[in-house]
């Protein structure tokens, strides 16, 4: 009995030992902060837009931008192509990835608890003949997260799905402007395939009264000659172009997933027709408009995520104190005669202090430092590249805009020397090389003015695309308001939510 109580006191004392210097630590100790901002990093963006903004519209438009189209096609390949894009796919799995991620993070903050239960026959000591012990309990074990390793974890973890999150939209917004993209590009193409095919079957009918003139004497060989050439490079041009069209089509397929007999279908009831979109607008401050670019908040979240992993490598070179007890009923039956009752521990609290690891909780900080400066300076020139991306786009949209009178006038002018000069030829006044000179022009100029058109909308899609595609951070951030904001910014789509 008095070695029992001297061991019960020599216990009790090593615990109070090892809990008063678990609380020296923690007095002593505080959550590792996090790395400092990289030097020459600036991510603030500039004060004013330098090029000149666009009128008529408003920012919130783009929430539903695609509807304000004059194609409802457009809109019907949009939601094929949301529904279909693997890029939608892999940002969706990123986002329950990091979901799963956070709870285990957040798991290692709270105490674990784990059940056991066991029966053994035996004899257990010398003095004691056979019996049967059956125990059952319950363990528990909690680290003590003194230094913050555990809880910058669950930090990285959260800021890990919120750019996921992000991600997830811009995503969304990616597939939308290059479906669109070659949508705009096909019906650019059918535009040009109706211009030439017009450009094709007048070099023909000019290649056959130049041969009947050339046979009846009124004009001489070399010019049907050349009538002949000019209408056969009239038709390799057509079919040029009708490949170009088709190699379109094959890419909106695949974009879309849809098949290719059914979606020829639908492009034949507006073949030729380039789409127009809406106006739309741009706070003149840039911060306002970057603020509504997911990438920026995933690349954001990086360097927080990288911050958090900085200070958990730190916090890992320091001690670590774990707290454990278990309780649970026992039972010892032999001869006849059995003994039960609660068995129950609290403690140990131990004490891992890192003393020699060969530089490997160092190296393990200065690499997480290293990958937060990555991220910082990726970052920084993430923004300036959204900067410059609207920039180019309201750039493209001014010189369009001031180009297009000017396209028209001439496009509308060659068409007219074109016509006086055939009839000039016809009439035995002009010569073949004038009618051609003139063709040359016309068909210069109207293909110039079809791919004005076709680069004005394009120019809104990339604006469209620059500014975020109508997503903003309150969409993420507010409670229950994610389906709500997938629902108003789909415009039409219906790619399931990932949150679902």
């Amino acid at each position: 009995m008095k070695t029992m109580i001297q061991r019960a006191a020599r216990s009790s004392r090593t615990t109070r030992h090892a809990a008063a210097l678990a609380a020296a630590f923690v007095l002593a100790g505080c959550a590792a902060p996090g790395p400092a901002p990289v030097a020459g990093t600036p991510t603030t963006p500039p004060a004013q837009w330098q090029a000149p903004l666009p009128h008529g519209g408003q920012v919130g438009d783009l929430k539903r931008w695609w509807q304000q189209f004059n194609d409802p096609l457009l809109v019907q390949l949009i939601d094929a192509g949301q529904q279909a894009s693997p890029s939608i796919a892999a940002a969706r799995s990123r986002i329950e990835q990091a979901r799963a991620t956070r709870v285990a993070s957040g798991a290692a903050l709270l105490p674990s608890l784990d059940a056991s239960a066991g029966v053994s026959r035996g004899r257990f000591d010398l003095a004691s003949p056979v019996g049967t012990q059956a125990s059952a309990s319950l363990q528990a074990a909690w680290e003590l997260d003194v230094f913050g390793a555990n809880r910058a974890g669950a930090d990285a973890a959260q800021a890990r799905l919120e750019g996921s999150e992000a991600a997830w939209h811009d995503a969304r917004v990616s597939v939308a402007a290059e479906i669109a993209s070659t949508y705009l590009a096909l019906r650019a193409c059918e535009a040009q395939v109706a211009q030439t095919q017009l450009d094709a079957t007048s070099r023909a009918e000019t290649a056959r009264l130049t041969d009947l003139a050339a046979k009846a004497g009124f004009q001489p060989p070399a010019s049907a000659e050349l009538a002949r050439a000019s209408a056969a490079q009239g038709s390799a041009t057509l079919t040029q172009q009708r490949a170009q069209c088709d190699l379109t089509i094959k890419a909106l397929v695949a974009l879309t997933a849809q098949p290719e007999a059914a979606l020829r279908q639908q492009l034949a009831a507006n073949t030729a027709a380039l789409p127009q979109p809406a106006q739309i607008g741009v706070t003149t401050v840039p911060a306002d408009a970057l603020a509504q670019r997911p990438d920026l908040l995933a690349a954001a979240r990086d360097v927080s995520a990288a911050s958090a992993d900085a200070a958990q490598a730190q916090a890992q070179r320091y001690p670590r104190v774990t707290l454990t007890g278990n309780i649970g009923p026992a039972r010892f039956e032999t001869g006849g005669v059995s003994t039960s009752g609660t068995l129950w521990s609290l403690g140990p609290v131990s004490v891992s202090l890192p003393i020699f690891d060969g530089g490997t909780r160092r190296a393990n900080a200065d690499a997480a430092r290293a990958r937060y400066d990555a991220a910082a300076l990726s970052y920084a020139a993430s923004l300036r590249q959204a900067v410059r991306e609207v920039e180019e786009a309201l750039v493209a949209l001014q010189s369009t805009a001031a180009r297009g009178d000017d396209a028209r006038v001439a496009a509308e002018g060659f068409e007219r020397s074109y016509r006086a000069t055939e009839s000039r030829y016809k009439g035995g006044v002009a010569s073949l090389f004038e009618l051609e000179d003139a063709r040359r022009s016309m068909v210069a100029a109207q293909s110039a003015l079809i791919d004005l058109q076709r680069e004005r909308v394009a120019a809104w899609i990339s604006l469209y695309r620059a500014l975020g595609g109508g997503w903003s951070v309150a969409d993420s951030q507010a409670r229950g308001g994610w389906s709500a904001a997938v629902s108003q910014a789909r415009g039409g789509w219906s790619a399931a939510d990932p949150r679902a």
